[in-house]
């Protein structure tokens, strides 16, 4: 290993593994080329035994075998030389991320700490060669006349990566380099296939962000108190579960909606979840109804109400998004209306025997049609008021009947003489027992910005 001068010298890397993700994976090849900005100075090629089995899709691919590998070193035996070579250069490599990742978690285990700056060719080529239909390594090198030998193996895609390397040097003109290794560029953190100038446009305000993937299909809505903020967490880090290496991976773009208050953050981000449903939400099932309230007649003709687990199959009066909920309104209704408990059940749809309730089919049926009726037309009618965007504007929350109407923001300048006219500017949405809990207890914790039928109207839209 030769003597570094103090110029800068670039690490081009190239890896074959086990799998997808580091930390559930072992490397079976590696190979570093030590570019001085000019030309390769040094090389470094070795097949490594991953101590694990290696896949036989990947095997195929990559032409690795075990056989290949029983007889070579383990990481840990390597780990000294490799990081001897890695940690006093730029770290470059076509989709940078997912080299890195694996070589700086099994240096971890191996007791070293790799912290070099990285480089990745895939954004490099993007800004220096734009407009090209792939930047796969492959297709690049197509496009650009270099040649591959053993593809899909680690010495012969970095042989390949340092002539490109090579020549995005030679080619770029606006110093993209140079900028792309500041301290403070996000080009290092951010995914392979996302243009920088999406995120620098990213605002420092409330909002929902959205996630796509290459051919413009959401696939991930996140709510944030500071959108910019929140989207370089995403980024931050080298945490090697896979989940994340392929979410990184699939991000090709992002959009983003400004929102004046936390709350309708929260909403659109649920109402958008629900609306989408995009891949790598985690946690969608926390905005679905978990119980229903459903109604159905009985052999004798009653009418009865019972609560149930949530079925998109069956029809049912009322969602709610715990158990909880449900009892309470099914306990309200019997009291409210005398209903008779034998035929209010809190299991779901069943046959219930026992002694039969004193009043009629139809006396009975009316009160549970009573019961019914205040649900749809007689819970709570509210809106809630709060900070816009700016100052030109007002937020608007509409709850009508216990059910989100809409929501949206209002300009100060809107000619508006009453509620009718608000509803009608404001953006439809679905909601579920969840958005409507988070509604129902905003309003209880500020009722001054609540505004309900027979107020004035003028006395929250004005003074905000």
């Amino acid at each position: 290993m030769g003597q570094r001068s103090e110029n800068t010298f670039y690490a081009i890397v190239d890896i074959e593994t086990t799998g997808g993700y580091a930390a559930g994976s072992g490397i079976t090849e590696v190979a570093i080329r030590i570019h001085d900005g000019t030309k390769v100075v040094e090389r470094y090629d070795s097949l490594v035994n991953p101590q694990r089995p290696i896949p036989l899709y990947i095997q195929a691919v990559t032409g690795i075998s075990p056989e290949m590998v029983a007889d070579s070193p383990t990481f840990n035996e390597l780990a000294p030389q490799i990081f001897e070579l890695l940690k006093e250069s730029v770290f470059v490599a076509h989709n940078v991320n997912f080299d890195y990742s694996f070589l700086k978690y099994h240096l971890e285990l191996a007791g070293f700490s790799l912290t070099s700056p990285k480089l990745c060719t895939v954004r490099l080529s993007r800004k220096i060669r734009p407009g090209l239909p792939s930047y796969s390594l492959g297709r690049l090198c197509n496009a650009l006349g270099i040649p591959i030998n053993n593809r899909h193996r680690a010495g012969g895609d970095a042989d390949a990566t340092a002539i490109l390397f090579g020549n995005l040097v030679e080619w770029d003109v606006d110093g993209h380099l140079t900028e792309m290794l500041k301290r403070k560029s996000k080009h290092q953190q951010l995914p392979p296939n996302l243009a920088k100038d999406q995120f620098d446009v990213l605002p420092e305000s409330t909002g929902v962000y959205y996630f796509k993937d290459l051919g413009g299909k959401i696939i991930y809505v996140g709510k944030a108190n500071n959108i910019r903020s929140r989207v370089a967490q995403h980024f931050s880090g080298h945490n090697p579960n896979p989940q994340r290496q392929h979410f990184l991976r699939h991000i090709h773009s992002i959009d983003y909606e400004r929102c004046g208050t936390e709350l309708m953050a929260l909403l659109l981000e649920a109402a958008e979840i629900k609306r989408y449903w995009p891949a790598y939400n985690r946690s969608l099932k926390r905005f679905e109804p978990k119980y229903a309230l459903y109604t159905y007649e009985d052999n004798a003709g009653y009418l009865r109400l019972a609560i149930g687990k949530h079925s998109r199959n069956n029809h049912n009066t009322h969602l709610f998004h715990n158990q909880l909920d449900a009892i309470n309104l099914l306990n309200l209704l019997i009291s409210k209306f005398a209903l008779h408990p034998q035929y209010c059940t809190f299991g779901g749809p069943r046959q219930l025997s026992g002694k039969p309730a004193a009043l009629a089919p139809e006396d009975h049926n009316q009160r549970v049609n009573q019961a019914l009726d205040y649900l749809a037309n007689e819970l709570p009618t509210f809106a809630i008021f709060d900070r816009g965007r700016d100052e030109t504007e007002v937020s608007c929350i509409w709850v009508e009947n216990g059910k989100l109407h809409g929501m949206g923001h209002i300009s100060h300048s809107a000619d508006i003489s009453g509620p009718e006219e608000i509803k009608e500017m404001l953006t439809p949405c679905l909601s579920n027992g969840y958005m409507m809990q988070l509604i129902f207890n905003y309003a209880q914790r500020y009722p001054l910005k609540v505004w309900k039928p027979g107020a004035d109207i003028a006395k929250l839209y004005g003074s905000k």
